[in-house]
């Protein structure tokens, strides 16, 4: 996944972080959630916009409701409690909403990290969960570390290095480091692109900057249309034709943290669009101390933005820089939304009877 910074310039005017929150809560609320999760599910998507996830932020929202709509994201009811020792907890999650079930387990892991030196939760059959990046602020806020990483059992879109065939999805990880000053936020996909960004540009009849993709004979493609024939080609793992054996190592991870340890993945066949989850919050405090913690990382992170650079290149920037800088202009100036989340979203505002929200360029 990577920032949109063009398209996001690119955008049709800006709009009230506050406004954009309470119309996607009131579609949502329209489609059958309730009032506090749909709340949390407005809110999660919303932050992937703010962070510049432009795919995985508000662009989500018409599929939740298709979703919805079709009884295929549950409503009502709390995860089922597969195993709890304590420290590591795992849950069914029914396919109730991603982001309520993710935040219902933060908050589980907060309360329980005073007891533990570290808390992790596993969850099987949640539903998407939107944006990784939306979530470790919430922990580093609090001076905890946090880990965060899905895969979906039921999607095949990365082929294993050297394959030709896919096999499992690109399967993210994300970290939140607490500093002494703004948290690194880490959040990247195990392949070299994200299936939002293939999605996004075979439907508007582009290409992805790079030959990210195989087509099924095995030939680099930067044509999104190769995902989507029969046979269908696949994403590389991150690295590419060159080092994509990392990439693929690391996918391979993510695969035993999640579908293996929740207990449920891909031997079981399912059909259901979901995620399988696996979420860790560890205390510094319990380790070496959370003073000696901020220390280092903010001495490494220093070391790093002073680190020389080609002449006229510009400075480095540490990991989730740029997208809480973006965060903090967008809370301030307003949402710059990509130019085909409103059109998306007009139906649904039209068939509840919702005003769609004002661009604050037009209020």
């Amino acid at each position: 996944m990577f920032i949109d910074e063009k398209n996001r310039r690119q955008s049709h005017g800006r709009y009230s972080a506050d406004e954009l929150i309470s119309f996607s809560k009131e579609l949502l609320q329209h489609a059958g959630l309730a009032k506090d999760r749909a709340s949390t599910v407005a809110e999660t998507l919303l932050e992937g916009d703010l962070m510049g996830h432009t795919t995985h932020g508000l662009e989500l929202l018409p599929r939740y409701l298709d979703e919805l709509e079709a009884d295929a994201m549950t409503k009502e009811g709390d995860p089922e409690i597969v195993s709890d020792k304590g420290s590591a907890i795992t849950w069914d999650g029914r396919y109730l909403p991603g982001p309520w079930l993710i935040s219902k387990a933060m908050e589980l892991a907060f309360d329980r990290i005073h007891d533990h030196p570290t808390v992790t939760v596993a969850i099987q059959r949640s539903h998407h969960i939107a944006g990784l990046a939306s979530y470790p602020k919430r922990a580093t806020d609090k001076g905890l570390f946090m880990l965060l990483t899905c895969s979906d059992p039921s999607v095949q879109s990365v082929a294993p290095y050297r394959g030709l065939q896919p096999l499992y999805t690109p399967n993210p990880i994300a970290a939140g480091i607490p500093t002494g000053g703004d948290p690194i936020i880490i959040d990247l996909s195990t392949s070299c692109t994200a299936n939002g960004q293939v999605i996004r540009q075979h439907q508007q009849g582009g290409r992805l900057p790079h030959k990210w993709l195989l087509d099924a004979k095995g030939n680099p493609s930067d044509d999104p249309a190769v995902l989507f024939a029969e046979p269908p080609g696949s994403i590389l793992p991150l690295g590419g034709s060159d080092l994509g054996y990392k990439g693929y190592a690391l996918g391979f991870l993510v695969e035993a943290l999640t579908a293996a340890l929740s207990g449920h993945g891909r031997a079981d066949n399912p059909i259901k669009w979901g995620a399988s989850v696996f979420l860790q919050l560890l205390d510094p405090q319990a380790f070496g101390g959370l003073e000696h913690f901020t220390r280092e990382m903010e001495w490494l992170a220093e070391a790093c933005r002073s680190n020389q650079t080609k002449q006229g290149d510009p400075p480095v920037r540490l990991p989730g820089d740029r997208a809480l800088r973006l965060r903090a202009e967008q809370i301030q100036e307003g949402v710059s939304l990509y130019p085909t989340i409103i059109p998306a979203l007009k139906p649904w505002a039209e068939k509840f009877g919702i005003p769609l929200p004002t661009s604050m360029s037009t209020a």
